[in-house]
C-alpha cells in the first residue's frame, strides 16, 4: 500500500490553500492524499473535511483522498501520522495563530519534530503555483544536507524543473579568495566551498542524470543566500539536523529564517 501524503487542515483559508497545492503534489507522485484534521476547536469537523474534500477535488479532481479526524492536538497528531507519511503539507497560518505572527505556531512546531519530510505553504500565489520552473536546495554539507539533497533531486524531476544548489561560505576578514582556490591557509580537515558542493551533489547526479543542476557558490550569510535564491524558485528546500539527546530537529537560524519569510513554499527534511 503507497503511503499517503498528509496534508494538516483547520477550516483557514491557509490551510485550503495548503490542500490544493497538497493536491498538485499528490497527483506529482502519484500519491494518495490524506488530510487530517485535529478537531480541538469550536467548528465542526465535518464541515472542515468537506471543505478540505472540495477544494483538493476542484483543484486535481484524479487525486486519491482519504481523511480523518484526530482529537489529539494538532502538532501531536500531525507528527504522529508523519511516522508512515511521504511527507507532511502545511498552510503558514492556521485560525489559532496572533496577529503578526508570520509562521503559525503548529507548523513551526511539526517542522521540527517530524520524521518526515515537512513542506510549509508559503509565499505569493506566483510562487505557489510553480511559474518559475526552478527549485532550490540549501547545502551545508553532504553529511548534512544529504537527505534534503536527494528530495530535492525528487521533486525536480517530478516537477520537470531546473535545481539550483545553493552553498553559502565565509572567508577569514580581508582575505582575497575564490570558492575554488582560497587564498587563506584550510585547515586539515577543510575542503575548498567549490569542492564541499560537489562532494554533496555527486551521488544524486549520477542518479537523476536527466535532470539539470546549476551551483551557486555564494560568498556570505547563507540566510541572505538562500532567501535571495528563493525568489526566482517554486520551492525552496533545506535539511534539519537530529538534536542529540532529544526528540525532533535542530531548527537553526538558517531554517528559522527560510520559514518565516521565504517568498516560496519551504521543505525541511531531517537528515536520516
Amino acid at each position: 500500500m503507497t503511503i499517503p501524503l498528509v496534508v494538516g487542515v483547520d477550516g483557514s483559508e491557509a490551510s485550503l490553500e495548503a490542500v490544493g497545492w497538497a493536491a498538485d503534489e499528490a497527483v506529482r507522485h502519484g500519491v494518495p492524499l490524506h488530510l487530517l484534521h485535529a478537531a480541538g476547536g469550536a467548528r465542526d469537523a465535518s464541515q472542515v473535511i468537506s471543505a478540505a474534500t472540495a477544494r483538493a477535488e476542484e483543484r486535481s479532481p484524479t487525486v486519491r483522498l482519504s481523511s480523518e479526524v484526530s482529537y489529539e492536538d494538532a502538532a501531536t497528531a500531525l507528527v504522529g501520522v508523519g511516522r508512515n507519511a511521504f511527507a507532511l503539507v502545511l498552510g503558514s497560518r492556521g485560525l489559532g495563530d496572533l496577529t503578526g505572527l508570520l509562521l503559525g505556531s503548529v507548523s513551526l512546531a511539526v517542522a521540527a519534530r517530524a520524521d518526515c519530510p515537512v513542506f510549509v505553504v508559503r509565499g505569493t500565489v506566483e510562487h505557489r503555483e510553480a511559474r518559475f520552473g526552478s527549485i532550490v536546495v540549501g547545502v551545508k554539507d553532504e553529511k548534512t544536507s544529504g537527505t534534503a539533497v536527494h528530495v530535492a533531486f525528487r521533486e525536480a524531476r517530478a516537477r520537470r524543473c531546473r535545481l539550483v544548489a545553493v552553498h553559502a561560505w565565509s572567508a577569514p576578514s580581508g582575505a582575497c579568495t575564490t570558492a575554488r582556490a582560497p587564498s587563506w591557509p584550510l585547515e586539515a580537515h577543510r575542503r575548498p566551498p567549490a569542492q564541499v558542493l560537489d562532494d554533496a551533489l555527486r551521488g544524486p547526479v549520477g542518479q537523476y542524470a536527466d535532470t539539470l543542476v546549476s551551483r551557486q557558490l555564494i560568498e556570505g550569510p547563507a540566510r541572505r543566500a538562500l532567501l535571495d535564491a528563493a525568489s526566482g524558485a517554486d520551492l525552496l528546500i533545506v535539511g534539519g539536523r537530529r538534536r542529540l539527546g532529544h526528540p525532533g530537529l535542530q531548527l537553526g537560524l538558517i531554517n528559522h529564517a527560510v520559514l518565516h519569510h521565504a517568498p516560496c513554499p519551504v521543505v525541511v527534511v531531517p537528515q536520516l
